[in-house]
């Protein structure tokens, strides 16, 4: 049996950022009265593309660890590269409200882009025999 632990670390945490993000488009949806579509480039929209983002990007990564952890080219700074991203995403879904916490939405868009991009790299190392 292959047990993958930072995979599996990454997709539960995931899994619950997924469902952090799902309930604040839900707060969002009651407070603007809201049950389907959206608000028209609102508080509501943000949130619901925060999560969407969200749901974009991660399949890619952690389908990228999953494979890195596969071909044995993990390692602890799999972990801790997971562990950022994720944060990274809170980081966002905070940074799309606005106000005080704004700038999350840039640091969560360039950690997620320089993950996915540091991820593919290993990849095709580890792919082609070079790590």
């Amino acid at each position: 049996m292959i047990i993958l632990p930072v995979t599996l670390s990454a997709a539960a945490a995931a899994a619950i950022v997924n469902i952090w993000l799902s309930l604040r488009v839900g707060q969002m949806r009651i407070r603007h009265k809201v049950s389907i579509g959206d608000d028209a480039g609102g508080p509501l929209t943000a949130r619901m593309r925060a999560q969407l983002n969200f749901v974009e990007n991660t399949g890619f990564v952690l389908i990228l660890i999953a494979a890195i952890e596969l071909a044995g080219a993990g390692g602890e700074w799999l972990a801790w590269v997971s562990g950022a991203y994720l944060l990274a995403r809170v980081a966002h879904g905070l940074g799309m409200d606005g106000g005080a916490l704004a700038r999350g939405r840039s640091v969560g868009v360039a950690v997620t882009m320089l993950t996915q991009l540091g991820l593919a790299v290993v990849a095709v190392l580890a792919a082609t025999g070079r790590m």
